[in-house]
């Protein structure tokens, strides 16, 4: 856990000297200080400027750390921050409810419960006819016919 955190700090410290000066000045110094102290001292994140950050494979903790960044010290007003919080909110309850519906666990239980609940099934004996029955059962069925 603390190797990952010190790896999404490396990201966010980063994505902050990627940033124009008027955001990264918003961030306190002393904020940034932390991320540049505790960061993972061998690790160089390659950070695409013109790639969107969710489409860089970046630590969970880090988009976490840049959340927090944005409502603290990106978010011009009280609106834009409950939008965002609201955005967040919404995309969590989505996700939980992904989580829910196609949980491992819970993915085949309600199918084999319906099975049980709509359908009695049993098990049926098919027997073969061999050749010397289909004869005489055709034989059979002849000499019923003549006799209406």
């Amino acid at each position: 856990m603390l190797m990952d955190n010190m790896l999404a700090y490396a990201e966010v410290d980063e994505i902050l000297k990627l940033l124009e000066t008027e955001y990264r000045e918003r961030v306190p110094e002393k904020v940034r200080n932390f991320f540049k102290e505790e960061r993972m001292p061998n690790y160089n994140p390659k950070i695409e400027v013109d790639k969107p950050l969710t489409k860089q494979n970046l630590k969970r903790e880090t988009m976490v750390l840049l959340a927090i960044l944005n409502i603290n010290y990106w978010c011009d007003s009280e609106e834009e921050k409950q939008k965002f919080l609201d955005e967040m909110a919404k995309n969590e309850k989505e996700k939980s409810e992904l989580e829910e519906k196609y949980n491992p666990d819970n993915l085949f239980k309600s199918k084999n419960d319906n099975i049980t609940a709509s359908q009695n099934v049993s098990i049926v004996e098919y027997k073969k006819q061999n050749l010397f029955n289909k004869i005489l059962e055709k034989i059979t069925k002849l000499f019923k016919r003549n006799k209406e």
